[in-house]
């Protein structure tokens, strides 16, 4: 039998970035979904609210590490990083935080109104930008069954 694929050898565990990285690029597929008028199934809206949980938490933790790490003077000197990029990466992490509770909204049928939409689609653009993650949905026909 042919095996595809990376042997054992090659892979590596999955780290909690790995997971948060997926689970972040997955709530912006769904809310990109919804955007485009996709319907919610329960199923669906249970998914946006626990991955909306996960990467709320996930980026909270994240920024809290970082920011002891850096009240403690525990700065590297290969991690030595400078402001800019650092407040680059806390902004970065506001957005994330964002968009949690925008997906949860939504999620639970709260997100209502032009303005409010409009919010959703400028973050997710920001931080798409910043993933360098490009994502149309028109690609994947699948989200428009519940």
């Amino acid at each position: 039998m042919v095996k595809l694929g990376p042997e054992p050898v090659e892979m590596r565990a999955m780290s909690e970035d790995d997971i948060f990285s997926s689970r972040l690029k997955l709530l912006v597929i769904m809310a990109k979904a919804y955007l485009k008028d996709c319907p919610l199934g329960n199923y669906r809206k249970k998914a946006i609210i626990e991955n909306a949980n996960h990467v709320f938490y996930h980026s909270l933790h994240m920024v809290s590490e970082s920011s002891t790490l850096k009240n403690n003077g525990l700065d590297f000197q290969a991690d030595i990083v400078s402001k800019g990029k650092t407040s680059e990466e806390h902004l970065f992490h506001q957005r994330v935080q964002l968009l949690a509770v925008m997906a949860k909204a939504l999620a639970e049928d709260r997100l209502k109104g032009h303005f409010r939409k409009r919010a959703l689609t400028d973050n997710l653009n920001k931080i798409c930008e910043t993933l360098m993650f490009k994502f149309q949905i028109r690609e994947v026909d699948f989200l428009k069954v519940a």
